[in-house]
């Protein structure tokens, strides 16, 4: 029996890599789409019409029905009952049907249209959730806002579906091995996405000369298609390692309310799942308001139409450094030998500060953010293997709260001193990207595999669905409130590029504050109740 058990999939490294890879690829298309007008909100507002508050509620409205409807409470449900593969593939159609619902409403076919006409004249009330002040769309929405938001919650779903899925499959494959280190490099890989997206999503909308926004949601929805064909194939494999065990899929026992209630009774999971919402909500929400927030904060000159700067041919070129950056910080962390490691640690560095100097010399804020991922990328892993090894994932997290705080500081008060310094801001703009993003690694590296340890594994897939559920509600307000605030403190701005960010900068540093609270509370449960948070994953 034990030989047979040596021989499954599960125990060869190369193919439970291979297995995360298949789940992270799909998570690197969905971070692309779910990002996909952020670096382009100037122009919605020049071509569509939307003011910050119209951005602000179509980009909430993607987790609206995972915190209203339930949804998420019952894709963990799903999950549980019908195992990781069935539910990946599941997420990846539905993404997919919310990403072509949401391409066609910001296509030109769609303006002028009877459906234009419909949304125009409909869903301005929503009984309940108007006298609540929660309704997705509102009165004098654009249209295209709202047909928007329709596809955005659809793709919410299954976006926020997968997300749970992952966990649990990453579970599966590596518990009791390297799951910190597996979940970090999965969101690592993931968060790529990221800079694919503040690169492409622009150099889409723009290219040939004529402004279209329809064609960088295309380039997601192509991407969307992909992320199908990976669940699929991760699919095959899931059902084979299954047929190799001799086993069903891991399912759970039938779902009871009662397990919910003793998720919840926790105080252990509360703290983390809280930890999770500031944490989210003071990173995704203002993913989406970032590009902006340079354009407002940087003094950039575009650089000549017939130069190489301007040109699409430098947009690949410093995509394929980010990837050089990536693949050489990433497989650093595999090296046993210290020529190799520090070899590729040198070319990821050198490539890195050319990857800088073109977004400088480019004068272009989506590729100045696009930065964001590529620190953590590095660091992730090495913060995932030491979790493993060595613990003190409670730790990290009051860490990554602090560095959190000073990051939104920085972006509130010293970035917007060096206003009309053209080298100075972009240095500062760089180094507060690279450290908060690396700030954001802390998350999947530390908090993620942390859950196992504070649940029983037979409702691990509705907990994940719990702490998800209650995250979303963080990514459905913040976007929002971020737009209302730009709106009141910047009364009769019309110009994207002349808001103030300091109000809603300063809204997410408070959040920052409270996960800091709350990290050092975590500390005190976990030495009182002794939940093992400090302790290493893998047991020497």
């Amino acid at each position: 029996m034990t030989q047979a058990i040596q021989k499954t999939l599960r125990d060869s490294a190369a193919m439970r890599w291979t297995a995360l890879l298949l789940l992270a690829l799909a998570m690197f298309c969905s971070y692309i789409f779910m990002d996909i007008l952020s670096p382009i909100k100037d122009l919605m507002l020049e071509t569509r019409g939307w003011d910050s508050t119209a951005f602000g509620t179509m980009q909430g409205s993607e987790v609206f029905l995972n915190v209203f409807a339930f949804f998420l409470i019952f894709a963990g449900i799903i999950l549980d009952k019908m195992g990781v593969r069935f539910t990946a593939v599941l997420s990846a159609a539905v993404m997919l049907v919310g990403a072509l619902i949401k391409w066609y409403a910001v296509s030109e076919t769609f303006m002028g249209s009877s459906l234009e006409t419909w949304f125009t004249n409909n869903l301005n009330y929503i009984p309940v959730f108007d006298e609540l002040g929660v309704s997705p769309f509102y009165t004098g929405m654009p249209a295209s806002a709202k047909f928007a938001a329709c596809g955005f919650m659809i793709f919410g779903c299954g976006c926020e579906m997968a997300g749970i899925t992952v966990s649990r499959g990453i579970v599966k494959w590596f518990k009791g091995r390297e799951m910190a280190l597996a979940m970090g490099s999965e969101m690592a890989l993931a968060r790529l996405g990221v800079a694919t997206c503040m690169i492409f999503s622009p150099f889409f909308a723009r290219l040939g000369g004529a402004v279209s926004v329809s064609r960088s949601v295309a380039f997601g929805v192509v991407l969307m298609c992909i992320a199908l064909i990976m669940t699929i194939v991760y699919f095959v494999m899931d059902q084979k390692l299954d047929a190799q065990t001799g086993e069903a899929e891991e399912k759970d026992d039938p779902f009871k309310v009662s397990d919910i209630g003793k998720i919840l009774s926790d105080s252990g999971f509360w703290l983390v799942a809280l930890l999770c919402v500031l944490y989210y909500s003071a990173i995704f929400p203002f993913q989406k308001y970032a590009v902006n927030m340079l354009q407002c904060n940087l003094t950039l000159t575009a650089p000549a139409a017939d130069s190489f700067w301007a040109s699409s041919t430098v947009t690949i070129e410093q995509y394929v450094i980010m990837l050089v950056v990536a693949a050489a910080g990433f497989a650093s962390n595999f090296q046993k030998k210290s020529a190799n490691k520090f070899g590729l640690l040198a070319l990821s560095i050198v490539s890195l500060v050319t990857y800088c100097y073109m977004g400088y010399m480019r004068q272009s804020a989506e590729s100045i953010f696009a930065v964001f991922p590529l620190l953590a990328v590095l660091i992730t892993p090495i913060l995932g293997s030491y979790v493993d090894h060595k613990g003190k994932a409670a730790t990290m997290l009051v860490l990554g709260s602090l560095l959190l705080i000073a990051c939104h500081l920085t972006f509130a008060f010293v970035l917007p001193a060096f206003k009309g310094n053209a080298v100075g801001g972009i240095i500062i703009a760089y180094l507060t990207i690279l450290v908060l993003g690396s700030s954001f690694s802390l998350v999947p590296a530390s908090l993620w595999p942390s859950v196992p340890k504070l649940v029983d594994a037979k409702v691990i897939g509705s907990a994940y669905a719990l702490i998800f559920w209650i995250q979303n509600i963080g990514l459905w307000l913040f976007p929002l409130l971020i737009g209302k605030v730009l709106d009141k403190t910047n009364p009769g701005v019309t110009d994207p590029t002349q808001y103030n960010y300091t109000a809603p900068l300063v809204m997410l540093a408070c959040l920052g504050v409270a996960a800091l609270v709350l990290g050092l509370v975590l500390k005190v449960v976990d030495r009182k109740k002794g939940l093992g948070l400090e302790e290493p994953n893998i047991k020497e």
